[in-house]
C-alpha cells in the first residue's frame, strides 16, 4: 500500500510542477540551484527545499516557488491521503513547522485524496487562519490550505 500512496503523491507533485512550468517557471532541485542561483531565471520552482524542523532535524518541503516578476516567494507542501492513514495525524507537526521553522512568510499546503479525517482537515484549515501562535518578533505568516482543484485555481490567477 505504501508504494501506491507514494505514486499517488507523485501525481500530485507532478501536477504542481506542470502548473508552474506552464506559467513559465523553471523547475529544478534546490541542491543544484543553491550552488549558483545567479545562473537561473527569475521565475523558479525549486524541489526538495530544506529547512530545520521544530525538532532540530533536517526537513524538506516539496517546493519553493520564487518570482521577482510576481513578487512571489511561497513554500508549497503537498499531502495526499487517499485512504485512512497517518498523514492527518501529522497535521499539528506540519502546522507548527509552518509557523516556527519554515522561513517563508507565505506557505501553501495542498491537501487532497479524500482520505484524511474531515475534522483533521477542518482543524488544519482553522489553525492556518489563526495568527495568535506567531511570535511577536516575526512577521505574520500567510498559510493557505487548498485541495488540488483550489490550488489550480489559485495558481492560474496568481501566476499570470
Amino acid at each position: 500500500m505504501t508504494g501506491y500512496a507514494n505514486k499517488s503523491g507523485k501525481v500530485l507533485e507532478a501536477t504542481v510542477v506542470s502548473l508552474f512550468t506552464q506559467h513559465g517557471f523553471q523547475e529544478l532541485p534546490f541542491r543544484i540551484w543553491s550552488k549558483s542561483p545567479q545562473s537561473y531565471g527569475n521565475d523558479i520552482l525549486l524541489r526538495d527545499v530544506p529547512y530545520t524542523s521544530i525538532y532540530g532535524h533536517k526537513g524538506k518541503t516539496e517546493f519553493l516557488a520564487q518570482s521577482a516578476r510576481l513578487s512571489l516567494a511561497v513554500r508549497i507542501e503537498c499531502k495526499w491521503q487517499q485512504s485512512s492513514g497517518s498523514v492527518d495525524e501529522k497535521f499539528p507537526y506540519l502546522y507548527l513547522n509552518c509557523i516556527f521553522a519554515m522561513p517563508e512568510d507565505f506557505i501553501i499546503i495542498v491537501l487532497d485524496g479524500g482520505g484524511a479525517k474531515p475534522l483533521a482537515v477542518s482543524w488544519l484549515k482553522n489553525s492556518a487562519q489563526t495568527r495568535h501562535l506567531v511570535p511577536d518578533d516575526k512577521p505574520q505568516k500567510k498559510i493557505l490550505v487548498f485541495t488540488l482543484a483550489e490550488f489550480i485555481i489559485w495558481a492560474n490567477r496568481a501566476l499570470r
